[in-house]
């Protein structure tokens, strides 16, 4: 079948990690340690980000159980509260604004790949989430969206273009449902 993905051609060398070896290493086992495991003290947790590059506010609060891929390319304002088992896949820039929840098994996932192209290549594109947003439970927000503010994306819905402001979202992909306020 032509058309499909064919692995063996795949590179991902033009992709920039943003950090040298040695600290992406370093990283994968602070993040183990701290951030994918039960460990519950919030205030090391921002330390590290912060230690690791990452921009974070005041009031954050991370549970356990959280996949953050690049701390160095991730913006966090005040009071935002990240749920049990959020994933940050960020292969580009992550802002969250101030006011945020991401609730639990959220997944913000800067990249993805060119399924019409043999090789397979890699694209990435930032995630932008102004204020106030909600992003409910095991929502999915894809590559270069902007949530704006006082969005809300219900649980299990996959927003793939811009969530406007004080829209609620719901489906795969998720569709305007109806104003918050």
């Amino acid at each position: 079948m032509s058309g499909l993905q064919n692995l063996d051609t795949f590179k991902n060398e033009e992709f920039k990690r943003g950090a040298s070896y040695f600290k992406q290493v370093l990283w994968h086992f602070c993040s183990s340690l701290f951030f994918k495991s039960s460990f519950p003290f919030y205030g090391i947790k921002v330390k590290l980000l912060k230690l690791f590059g990452a921009k974070v506010g005041n009031k954050v609060l991370i549970k356990p159980h959280v996949n953050i891929k690049f701390p160095w390319r991730l913006i966090i304002r005040d009071n935002v509260w990240i749920g049990e088992q959020v994933w940050i896949d960020n292969l580009d820039t992550v802002f969250i604004g101030n006011n945020v929840c991401l609730s639990q098994g959220a997944m913000l996932l800067c990249g993805n790949h060119n399924y019409k192209s043999a090789a397979f290549e890699l694209f990435t594109a930032p995630i932008t989430i102004q204020n106030h947003v909600w992003i409910c439970a095991k929502a999915i927000v894809g590559p270069g969206v902007l949530c704006e503010e006082g969005a809300i994306l219900k649980p299990l819905s996959f927003a793939n273009n811009k969530l406007i402001a004080g829209g609620i979202y719901c489906g795969n992909p998720a569709v305007f449902i109806k104003y918050r306020f």
